[in-house]
């Protein structure tokens, strides 16, 4: 297989991961749907030539892999006048395999991506915590590197960004962009973001809060006038501060409560859902802090920011369910496919009989 060719022509279908597992053909998923080569299944030396082809492209050593036992390993790789792409090689039934997530050069346009302006306001705070949160492959990478795109073109400053691997690839553009990828070019997330510390940095993108530490010096860094983003697999602003305050031992849950109701500016979720016409479409949950969640998050009632989120459309705000709703009025989604992907089912089910939907 020639790997370049292989990986342009999925550019060319619209694929956005592709799978290279021993026992079937390749496959890869466009459009939310999964599509199976009319190919022979590959064999376990077919994989291991792939993944070799990969590791030549990275300009990574695969012996190194091999030679030490690891189980799995992820980085990024571009290809000239192609694009660049996001593999995890790891081992599976005694044989390699490989899922390629496809990043085609250049920055996402919102419009495409259909990410409400709301979202994109996030780029006009001076200082604070915006987390966007939802599952793996729900375009959270994509909404992001939207943000800072429109960040590094419409003000001055240092931006700081650090991904496990990167993905948009960020040029100089009214501010200075510096693009750090984790392992290779600082060991962990905390240690990235300890150093970002001293860099004289204005915005901070945190790939991912993985754990209390990280945490806690993107929760400090905010309190210095720093504007920090970063991601959690959570689903909805509720569930999402319970995860922070539950990643801290019980003593110390408290003092972030207070810490994070305090420098937190918004949370925004997403989730991709099938839409009619055979593609997928985003659906947004979007908080902003105000007096009342604040208050929520500090006394520990977080399960009532539901209620002000709900509450609040004139700021901007809207619930998972809102946007389902919404995209089933406009004939976007099937009602089934929403209430499959709402958080508050029978409620949505209540709302939607009642507009006749």
């Amino acid at each position: 297989m020639n790997l370049t060719e292989f990986l342009h022509e999925m550019i060319e279908v619209g694929a956005s991961d592709v799978f290279i597992i021993a026992g079937l053909p390749v496959t890869y998923r466009a459009g939310g749907r999964q599509v199976r080569a009319d190919a022979d299944p590959l064999m376990p030396a077919d994989t291991e030539q792939v993944v070799r082809a990969i590791y030549d492209a990275a300009h990574r050593d695969a012996e190194r892999f091999l030679a030490d036992g690891n189980h799995d390993e992820d980085f990024s790789f571009a290809l000239p006048g192609v694009g660049r792409f996001r593999a995890n090689i790891f081992r599976q039934r005694g044989s390699l395999a490989a899922v390629i997530r496809v990043i085609p050069f250049g920055l996402p346009d919102p419009a495409d991506y259909h990410i409400p302006a709301e979202v994109l306001r996030t780029s006009e705070l001076s200082r604070g915590l915006v987390l966007v949160t939802g599952p793996a492959g729900a375009g959270k990478s994509t909404t992001l590197a939207c943000i800072i795109d429109k960040l590094n073109h419409e003000r001055t400053g240092h931006i700081i960004t650090m991904e496990d691997p990167i993905e948009y690839v960020h040029r100089h553009g009214t501010c200075i962009v510096t693009q750090r990828e984790v392992p290779t070019d600082v060991a962990t997330y905390a240690e990235a973001l300890r150093s970002a510390m001293r860099e004289a940095p204005d915005v901070i993108l945190l790939g991912e809060m993985r754990d209390p530490e990280t945490i806690s010096t993107a929760v400090t860094a905010a309190e210095m006038a720093q504007l920090i983003f970063s991601t959690l697999h959570t689903t909805g602003a509720a569930g999402t501060v319970d995860r922070i305050i539950d990643a801290f031992p019980v003593g110390q849950q408290r003092q972030m409560r207070m810490q994070l109701s305090m420098v937190l500016q918004a949370i925004v979720s997403q989730q991709l859902v099938p839409a009619r016409d055979g593609s997928v479409v985003p659906a947004f949950e979007i908080m902003t802090t105000n007096t009342a969640i604040r208050n929520l998050i500090r006394e520990g009632k977080t399960h009532q920011i539901d209620s002000v989120i709900a509450a609040g459309g004139e700021a901007g705000m809207r619930t998972m369910d809102q946007s389902l709703f919404d995209l089933v009025k406009r004939s976007v989604i099937e009602r089934g496919v929403a209430l499959q992907h709402a958080i508050h089912q029978e409620a949505l089910e209540n709302r939607l009989a009642s507009e006749g939907l």
